[in-house]
């Protein structure tokens, strides 16, 4: 057996052929193997293209303040692999992650695992022994095919749906929310963060039974001055903001709040306590303001649709309207770059292209080439890595500027660490 977390870790990047393996089969097998340990007694399954690891950490922290115990699995990680798994807002160490490998080491016989599919199946080993009331597990590619869906969701929670892995989930939107809509188990509620889900969602709701909520229909979190109010059911609770930034993080907030009470729906009237939790949700990477003069925004956001959110976002602090806003983008060579600069390309000032290492990474140079074929003559810099590029970034700005990191886990957490280290960042807040 590997020594140590981090033997493991590359010993299961390089033995699977290939590192996304979409299919039930092989890990239910194994899955059986192990006993069929589950997370918790009772467990939300989150799928979406955006607002999976907000949501996720939204219901978590709604869970905390009402006092029950949780768990939570979220892919991927910003720093360290621990992150994906955690328990009552406590990551997992090294030690227990490795013990629940080895158990799934034990079972694998002649079966081979992804990364992805050996990881998932560890974190329901490990949860499985914490004496959980919920578990709250998000997706990681899709929904029908993902190792998580092996579990039966007593809530299936939808977040916004848009183009992205399209070589997995098909071209179009329609295409992807049937993909999406695989969490969805015969009789249990299905909450979706938007007011208008493809179609093939919600058919594929009432092909099972499933009773569906929607934002905006039947739910909806609005800021009034300093706080904000939740209305489902004709009831209203005033409640804080979320401590997420982001007018986006509402809907996020509130698709977490609606599926809470699809399970808990006593909790409405413990607005004490769930306010309580709302204040307590922390996640790093999601638009956080690392530094000031200049603002230094980190976000994971790699997709059309995340793009437009932060776009949306930056107009809110002056953005395309005489503030200058200066892009560090690094994006995996898969992404659809191209598209991502094209709904950002008003609120941006100039770009400062960077470089991605591994088997999905790109250099600073090519994504350059993509990004131009976009913006033209605008002011365009590139660079190996995502440190140097936000250096020159910083450089180049003034105290009344602003600077966006955007297009991976990897770009944040390159950033991030800088942020870290430097006099004048404070890092992501999580």
């Amino acid at each position: 057996m590997p020594d140590t977390l981090g033997d493991w870790l590359s010993l299961l990047e390089a033995r699977h052929h290939t590192a996304i393996d979409l299919g039930l089969d092989r890990c239910r097998e194994v899955w059986q193997r192990m006993g069929l340990p589950v997370p918790a007694e009772r467990i939300f399954v989150v799928a979406g293209t955006n607002g999976k690891g907000s949501t996720v950490a939204t219901i978590c922290g709604l869970l905390d303040g009402l006092g029950y115990r949780y768990g939570c699995y979220t892919t991927p990680h910003i720093h360290s692999y621990n992150e994906r798994i955690q328990v009552n807002g406590r990551i997992a160490g090294d030690a227990e992650i490795m013990q629940s490998f080895e158990k799934v080491e034990a079972a694998l016989g002649d079966v081979s695992l992804s990364y992805f599919e050996f990881g998932t199946l560890a974190a329901f080993q490990l949860l499985s022994e914490q004496e959980l009331d919920f578990a709250v597990m998000e997706v990681g590619l899709g929904g029908r095919l993902d190792a998580v869906n092996l579990l039966d969701g007593d809530c299936a929670v939808i977040t916004p749906i848009g183009l992205d892995h399209q070589e997995y989930l098909g071209d179009d939107l329609e295409s992807i929310g049937r993909e999406k809509a695989g969490i969805i188990r015969h009789g249990k509620p299905v909450v979706c963060g938007q007011a208008d889900p493809p179609a093939s969602v919600l058919e594929t709701a009432s092909s099972r039974d499933a009773p569906v909520q929607c934002l905006g229909r039947n739910f909806l979190l609005e800021q009034e001055g300093d706080h904000s109010v939740f209305c489902i059911g004709g009831q209203r609770i005033t409640l804080p903001l979320p401590t997420l930034r982001g007018e986006h993080q509402l809907s996020n907030a509130a698709t977490g709040l609606a599926a809470l009470l699809q399970i808990l729906p006593q909790a409405i009237d413990n607005p004490a306590a769930l306010s309580r939790g709302l204040a307590s949700v922390e996640l790093k990477g999601r638009f956080d303001r690392v530094a000031d003069r200049p603002d230094v925004w980190i976000d994971v956001g790699h997709n059309p649709l995340g793009a437009g959110v932060i776009a949306r976002a930056l107009r809110k602090r002056g953005a395309g309207s005489g503030r200058r806003i200066r892009c560090v983008l690094a994006m995996l060579v898969d992404k659809d770059a191209e598209a991502v600069v094209e709904v950002l390309q008003p609120v941006i000032h100039s770009w400062y292209c960077a470089g991605l290492s591994g088997d999905r990474g790109q250099s600073g140079a090519d994504l350059g080439r993509r990004v131009q074929s976009v913006v033209g003559n605008r002011k365009l810099s590139v660079f190996e890595r995502v440190e140097e590029a936000l250096s020159a970034a910083l450089r180049d700005s003034s105290p009344e500027d602003g600077v966006l990191v955007f297009g991976s886990f990897h770009t944040a957490d390159e950033a991030d660490r800088m942020m870290i280290e430097s006099q004048t960042g404070h890092g992501a807040k999580g």
